[in-house]
């Protein structure tokens, strides 16, 4: 029974385990957008008693899932840990968790509901194909991260100095101007806060011809990560 069962839940190829997947799939979709119902303001009782209810219909169907799968590994503690693991008890532990809290922390709770979106990564292929690129080439993004961060905060002390006496309410300090720092180096440009001195203008150019750059670097990384994960997929069929 129990290889059965984890041929059913783990295997696409029967045609049970793929309408499971795809009742999953529909599930998932389904309690994102009624999550996102539930901000709208002056929603009548009636809809609020569906919304509950369903709410309470896919926590007990998410529930059965996550126990289903630990019942079938063969490691439980490591499956229980693991990736897939842990983001299926976050996407029913707020239900659980929000009767022991005021409503104020349940509200709170319930924004972890999110995770079930990352849910959907185990049932579709492309998106499975971006976590594997990703745990790729994890040690260069996290090298790039930091990178970016010293950048960051190299830029802010920059721009601080060029343009805090002519600027002191929008460059007030180095903390102040790590908000330019970060929407010039992202290439968004709000344009709240703008140098006016000749040197500061100079520095914004060379940090956002730098911002370029950090745009297009990671994203050489993961299309040759995904292009790599494609030809391992291949290699498996």
């Amino acid at each position: 029974m129990k290889d059965n069962v984890d041929k059913i839940i783990k295997n696409q190829q029967t045609k049970i385990g793929l309408y499971i997947d795809y009742l999953i799939q529909f599930l998932i979709l389904l309690s994102i957008i009624s999550f996102t119902v539930e901000t709208l303001p002056g929603l009548d009782q009636k809809t609020i008693v569906l919304l509950n209810t369903f709410e309470l219909v896919s926590v007990i169907i998410f529930s059965l899932e996550y126990l289903i799968r630990i019942y079938t590994s063969d490691k439980k503690l490591k499956f229980i840990f693991s990736f897939y693991g842990i983001i299926d008890l976050l996407a029913i532990l707020p239900f659980y968790l929000s009767f022991g809290f005021d409503l104020r922390s349940a509200r709170i709770l319930r924004f972890l509901r999110l995770f079930r979106i990352i849910k959907l990564v185990r049932y579709n292929k492309a998106i499975s194909r971006f976590s594997i690129a990703f745990r790729m080439i994890k040690e260069e993004l996290t090298m790039f991260s930091v990178v970016s961060l010293i950048l960051i905060y190299i830029s802010a002390v920059g721009i601080y100095y060029f343009e805090n006496a002519v600027q002191p309410e929008a460059f007030s300090s180095i903390f102040s101007s790590l908000w330019w720092s970060v929407v010039t180096l992202t290439t968004v440009g709000y344009g709240d806060a703008v140098p006016i001195t000749i040197g500061g203008r100079i520095f914004t150019f060379i940090i956002l011809m730098i911002g370029l750059g950090i745009i297009a670097i990671p994203s050489g990384m993961i299309s040759s990560a995904l292009t790599e994960a494609r030809d391992l997929e291949r290699d498996k069929e």
